[in-house]
């Protein structure tokens, strides 16, 4: 199921992974591929990915504590974190393994080969995001990679689009804001992938034509009603402190945005800004604009909130 660890690396790189991780990987390939029980739950989870691909919703759920206890005997959420064990890096191994069938799902479709290529690459960029906060190998996020390993997700150009439906919850949230789709409709979900330069206008337009054209030629049975964004980028008090040429705000401004805000997330824009959740707000940088406007409203008492948008879609 998993390539030789002369192929490994090759493969490696072609999901952007990071090289400072490769040699470990390939060292620690020989562990896991030893363990009866670490190959057993390795091929349970490729079926679990694969399965129904492209179905929404139809990849098995991430099992994250049966992976913490295989490997560390307990349950914390950051499964393998000892040295010289292949936990932290188990999610990498399911992904390589379930590679040949997210290529041939794609293939079949007839997506852009470089479109397979740069969707997969978030598996790269999710583990610099994990060495950036925690100063060592691992993967971020293995349940929100699995949308692109099952067709559910697809980079294009500077946006991520997730083909989703609306739910109940994001459907009452439009309908406060002048839209009514039913929770069963078809959208489309937009992500905001880090380490990819500006999220200049120009970029995004680019994005969503991108979209429209690729979504109607490979999936020209579905019918998306709108494009959403559940994200701290559409807080609108962000406008408090940018400029109204600032990128973020030129972004918000494509969507309607709800009103109700929910609770609080004041980790969430010190994550994407600062690269660690964790950090004390009193010393946050000021380096930048972003910077300034995140660590300042925090440290006046103030808090940050995800914002929730939509925009119509033509008929596609």
């Amino acid at each position: 199921m998993l390539p030789d660890a002369d192929d490994l690396p090759e493969i490696l790189l072609d999901l952007a992974v990071p090289h400072e991780d490769i040699n470990e990987l390939v060292a620690l390939r020989r562990l896991l591929t030893r363990d009866p029980g670490a190959t057993r739950l390795l091929e349970e989870c490729v079926e679990g990915l694969v399965r129904d691909m492209g179905r929404i919703g139809g990849a098995a759920p991430w099992p994250g504590e049966r992976i913490a206890e295989l490997f560390t005997g307990q349950v914390d959420g950051r499964a393998g974190e000892e040295p010289g064990t292949p936990g932290r890096y188990f999610a990498v191994y399911v992904f390589v393994a379930a590679l040949p069938y997210v290529r041939a799902h794609h293939h079949a479709l007839g997506i852009p080969p470089e479109v397979t290529r740069r969707t997969l690459a978030d598996l790269g960029r999710n583990m610099a995001v994990y060495r950036r906060r925690y100063g060592r190998g691992g993967v971020q996020a293995p349940g929100w990679l699995a949308l692109h390993f099952h067709g559910e997700l697809f980079q294009l150009g500077r946006l991520q689009f997730q083909r989703a439906r609306v739910g109940e919850r994001t459907a009452g949230l439009l309908a406060a804001t002048g839209a009514a789709p039913g929770a069963d409709a078809m959208c489309l979900s937009l992500h905001v992938p880090d380490f990819h330069g500006p999220l200049s206008p120009a970029a995004c337009d680019r994005s969503l034509a991108l979209a429209l054209d690729l979504f109607a030629r490979r999936f020209p049975g579905e019918r998306y009603s709108a494009g959403v964004c559940h994200s701290w980028l559409l807080d609108p008090q962000l406008k408090r402190y940018l400029g109204a040429d600032s990128n973020i705000v030129r972004f918000q401004e494509r969507f309607r945005i709800a009103e109700q805000a929910g609770e609080p997330v004041d980790t969430e824009p010190v994550q994407f800004v600062f690269g660690n959740p964790d950090l004390p707000v009193a010393g946050l940088p000021r380096r930048t604009t972003v910077e300034r406007a995140v660590g300042d409203h925090l440290r006046a008492g103030g808090h940050w909130y995800i914002g929730h948008g939509w925009f119509p879609l033509p008929t596609i």
